[in-house]
């Protein structure tokens, strides 16, 4: 997955868009795609131009015009040959259909074309309005439709794209319960969270959690459902939250850094980058990793087991005369 940009995935788009059409076509035995490659070809030769046109540094305005006007135009030029191919498309999906083409083999080819046009829509509205597209409305990859642009703000990763998860661990270092967010935070599904883990294990008595779960509703539907709840305050501390934050419980039980190693063993694991495509696999890739960090800790549990009767049957060592 590369940097997304809507220039770069209008290209994806675009690109995709005249290889399926070209394959499909030598299915059906149909002409007007054979020269697809160079289609391809002047396609990206604009949009390499795009590329390299950067905004003018001068301080002369003349000039600075003058060089938002050749970027606009060459935008425009963009689009309009992306929309030429687009229009194209559309014809030859009708041609495919009236082969008996059918709807399920041309799904993709549609999900390309719904993209390629929400795509050229966007572009416009940024070069040609000024417009600020709103973060809801844009999309990050047109071959992984629900990756997310994620900002943690940590130092040397300014950006990651991707799903956010959410485990649950307890004191043995299990993982008792997983959720993958989909447009959501920590704060949205703490609750959920716990809920669910408390259906499989009752006995869930207490979970410390950061920052970033902490809202009021959620301190108070956590307490009703916990014993101990170790969730930190945003922001000002009032004297009752100071308290709480001080008393000796919660200190001692604050141990969400710990969290951190098993979200380093999933990585380890194989979660740190999906091979699986669509939301349904990555979800089960998610679930696979977290089975893998069981087993390997489960592992690790045995065999220490077994040192420690190796340990007991030796005896100990007996210092050297």
């Amino acid at each position: 997955m590369h940097y997304p940009t809507d220039i770069n995935l209008l290209f994806d788009a675009i690109r995709k868009t005249i290889e399926e059409c070209a394959r499909l076509s030598r299915n059906c035995q149909l002409a007007g795609w054979r020269q697809y490659r160079n289609n391809i070809w002047q396609f990206k030769k604009q949009y390499r131009l795009i590329q390299k046109l950067r905004s003018s540094t001068s301080k002369a305005q003349q000039i600075k015009r003058a060089r938002e006007e050749e970027r606009g135009k060459q935008y425009l030029k963009y689009v309009l040959m992306a929309q030429a191919y687009h229009l194209r498309a559309q014809a030859s999906v009708e041609l495919f259909e009236k082969r008996g083409v059918s709807p399920l083999k041309l799904l993709h080819l549609r999900e390309c074309l719904g993209f390629a046009k929400k795509l050229m829509s966007q572009i416009i509205r940024r070069v040609h309005f000024n417009e600020t597209i709103p973060h809801h409305e844009k999309i990050f990859s047109i071959f992984q439709p629900h990756t997310e642009w994620i900002s943690k703000g940590k130092a040397g990763v300014p950006v990651e794209l991707g799903l956010r998860v959410s485990i649950i661990e307890d004191q043995d270092q299990y993982i008792l319960h997983h959720q993958v967010m989909r447009r959501q935070g920590d704060e949205k599904v703490a609750v959920e969270i716990v809920e669910d883990t408390k259906k499989r294990f009752p006995e869930l008595a207490a979970v410390s959690w950061d920052k970033g779960a902490h809202s009021p509703q959620n301190q108070r539907e956590l307490k009703e459902r916990l014993d101990l709840v170790v969730l930190p305050k945003k922001g000002r501390l009032s004297q009752a939250d100071r308290q709480r934050e001080e008393s000796r419980e919660f200190k001692l039980m604050r141990r969400h850094a710990a969290v951190e190693s098993a979200i380093n063993a999933l990585e380890v694991h194989g979660l740190d980058q999906c091979p699986d495509h669509g939301i349904q696999g990555f979800e089960r890739y998610v679930a696979l990793a977290v089975l893998a960090k069981n087993i390997h800790r489960l592992g690790t549990v045995l065999r220490e087991a077994q040192k420690e009767r190796q340990r007991r049957k030796r005896g100990p060592y007996k210092k050297a005369a």
